[in-house]
């Protein structure tokens, strides 16, 4: 989408319920089919989607803070994922936005 201009300070809210819903995108919306994601195309970056939607909202609706206040240690451990070797220790508080939303 294009042409819209959110004022700052703005909660912008997904209706993913909707989107997987939608007859103009999915055949059979309201059929479990998995294998749909299976296929090559457009259609498949919905993991991607929805992974950078709960990360949008995580960043815009808490404060994040270190634990110890020591810079994050970005080496990698052992593992498909490439997960972190020391665990990242983060504190969240609930911005105030976020109790005139929910």
């Amino acid at each position: 989408m294009t042409g819209y201009d959110m004022p700052r300070g703005t909660m912008l809210l997904t209706n993913m319920w909707a989107m997987h819903r939608d007859p103009m995108l999915w055949k059979e919306p309201e059929r479990f089919k998995p294998e749909r994601f299976e296929e090559q195309g457009e259609d498949t970056a919905l993991a991607q989607r929805f992974v950078c939607f709960a990360l949008g909202s995580m960043i815009q609706c808490f404060e994040w803070r270190r634990v110890d206040g020591k810079c994050v240690d970005m080496a990698e451990g052992k593992g498909a994922s490439m997960p972190k070797a020391t665990p990242l220790r983060a504190m969240c508080k609930a911005r105030p936005i976020v109790g005139k939303v929910m």
